[in-house]
């Protein structure tokens, strides 16, 4: 087996199919089933399997995953270790994923201080989720991500740096906006919202939100899952319920007035801002700076006020 060969599995199985796979690699169609078939052949098992709309990956497939993102991120790191023998922390590039509403939050500045200290440095970012974030850092396609809850993940290093606080957002239109009630109860009737359960895993949003109602009395409440954030916020908006979120991801909507907050000291919550990197990857001394600099971040809204 050869790297273009893994390329392409890993082409494919990223772009959930051949043609877009094809044109990710700049390769006719034929060319790609052609590597992939290769490869198929010389593992002795069938790695894809074609479905409605695209491919799946096989049990095999799924097993050789991991394997073949370590092979390229392994790749990355030796010509990354090359070029860091003529580079210290004032060059080179450094490339970070990153939560998009932790763009809100002191991060950003943390980010434009570092690119003042080091200006020879090319850093380089790109927004995801928290699992897209991972899963960029672990095949080596970013050096350093930024997500929320840690990452148990044994082939990444993860720790907590900051917290973000939780807030209750609601429309502007909700009778409770921008009041601060005692008694948890008095969200009684309302309908949250919030992410799939299943699909985020253990450390969630999701399952904050029902570990925090479920300590202030409110368990059994009616919760709808949302799977974006974004769509989260315009459901909020034209009042279908109310959510647990980021206070850094709402803070353009409270400037606007079409979100608001209601302050219940019994459903106040927390969210960890972790900083994830691979265990055994390499890391540049630009990067270790980063890293040095951003594990001093304590992430917390900035700029406006609180809606009352």
């Amino acid at each position: 087996m050869n790297l273009h060969e893994i390329q392409t599995f890993l082409s494919i199985a990223q772009a959930g199919g051949v043609t877009r796979a094809a044109g990710r690699l700049h390769r006719s169609q034929p060319a790609v089933t052609r590597r992939m078939k290769l490869l198929e052949a010389q593992l002795g098992a069938p790695l894809i399997e074609r479905v409605r709309g695209g491919v799946v990956l096989t049990e095999a497939g799924r097993a050789f995953l991991p394997h073949a993102e370590a092979v390229l991120a392994a790749l990355r790191d030796g010509a990354d270790a090359v070029r860091g023998i003529a580079e210290d922390e004032s060059s080179g590039t450094v490339s970070l994923a990153l939560v998009g509403t932790l763009a809100g939050t002191p991060v950003l500045a943390q980010l434009r201080a570092f690119g003042r200290s080091h200006p020879g440095v090319r850093l380089e970012l790109r927004t995801a989720n928290s699992q897209e974030t991972s899963d960029l850092v672990r095949r080596g396609e970013a050096t350093l991500g930024l997500r929320y809850f840690e990452d148990s993940s044994a082939a990444l290093a993860s720790r907590a740096v900051a917290q973000e606080r939780m807030v209750i957002a609601c429309s502007s239109e909700h009778p409770l906006a921008g009041k601060r009630m005692r008694d948890a109860r008095a969200l009684r009737g309302d309908r949250w919202v919030s992410f799939p359960a299943a699909r985020l895993g253990n450390d969630s949003f999701a399952l904050l939100l029902r570990r925090t109602i479920a300590a202030a009395g409110l368990d059994g409440m009616d919760v709808v899952p949302i799977d974006s954030m974004t769509a989260q916020k315009r459901m909020i908006e034209a009042g279908f319920g109310i959510g647990l979120l980021p206070e850094s991801g709402i803070l353009e909507e409270l400037r606007l007035g079409t979100l608001a907050t209601i302050d219940v000291p019994r459903l106040r919550a927390v969210v960890p801002v972790a900083v994830v990197h691979r265990r055994e990857g390499y890391l540049g001394a630009a990067a270790r700076a980063l890293l040095a600099l951003i594990g001093g971040t304590r992430v917390a809204p900035r700029g406006g006020k609180r809606r009352r």
